[in-house]
């Protein structure tokens, strides 16, 4: 299963990216989390801690692979790239392995003017691309809100795209923005999990403004998740209620994906 996780900053992506990673290892998946958000902190949200999250070392930057697998140097713009280049190896050598969880961090690139792409775009691309359509284990991507990086044959091969919502105007446009790029990939389904919920008024606002058919769970505020953020533990293991509801997600998603 390949479950994709937008929206907008600070809406709670990479809590929920973490949460989802850890359900699914507690019902027996292979988990990877691929951290695509140029802001990473998955490894932070999933409990790893500061030092250790530190020495992780994003895709983007690893010079010497980029222009092993590429055939030109890294932050080099307008050359000839190698348009296939080897990526079936990185996950196995270059993730991290925390609590059961293999963590992926992408890293982030400079797009040139003109529709330029440098030599760490080509093998990110690339990579993205093999993680979606032959990564055999459940891969949860934690990504910006812009999703165009997917390319259209990738994208359409996602299980699950999902917009992080809050119950505010701001946030359901993010919803609307995704739901279109997604539409322009090729793909028709975008699902809602809404974030920091206080009250049945917060769930209804946000079933009305981006249909009841899109959401599938809700989770409810909980100081705990922020207090598990600022001790950097692991928020799933920190709040019973996020627990109980990713656990209903995850069956949601296991039921819709068959």
């Amino acid at each position: 299963m390949k479950i994709a996780i937008t929206g907008k900053g600070g809406v709670g992506k990479s809590t929920i990216s973490a949460a989802l990673c850890r359900c699914f290892n507690e019902n027996g998946y292979k988990v990877l989390a691929v951290d695509a958000d140029p802001d990473a902190n998955l490894a932070l949200a999933l409990g790893m801690n500061a030092d250790d999250a530190a020495k992780i070392v994003p895709i983007s930057e690893m010079k010497d692979l980029v222009e092993e697998r590429t055939g030109s140097p890294a932050g080099t713009y307008g050359q000839t790239f190698k348009l296939n280049p080897k990526v079936d190896d990185i996950p196995d050598r270059y993730a991290r392995e925390y609590d059961g969880v293999k963590v992926l961090v992408m890293g982030s690139v400079d797009i040139g003017g003109a529709g330029c792409v440098c030599a760490e775009h080509v093998l990110l691309k690339k990579l993205m691309s093999h993680l979606i359509l032959h990564e055999k284990d459940v891969v949860v991507m934690d990504m910006e809100a812009g999703i165009e990086h997917l390319g259209r044959g990738t994208a359409s091969e996602v299980d699950a795209f999902i917009a992080v919502v809050e119950p505010g105007e701001r946030s359901v446009q993010t919803f609307y923005s995704v739901k279109k790029l997604a539409a322009d990939l090729g793909v028709s389904n975008v699902m809602v999990i809404g974030n920091k919920i206080t009250d049945k008024e917060d769930e209804d606002f946000i079933r009305e403004h981006v249909g009841e058919e899109h959401c599938i769970g809700f989770i409810y505020y909980d100081k705990k998740i922020s207090v598990s953020d600022r001790e950097n533990t692991s928020s799933y293991k920190a709040s019973d209620k996020l627990k109980a509801s990713i656990q209903e997600i995850t069956q949601n998603l296991i039921n819709i994906v068959k």
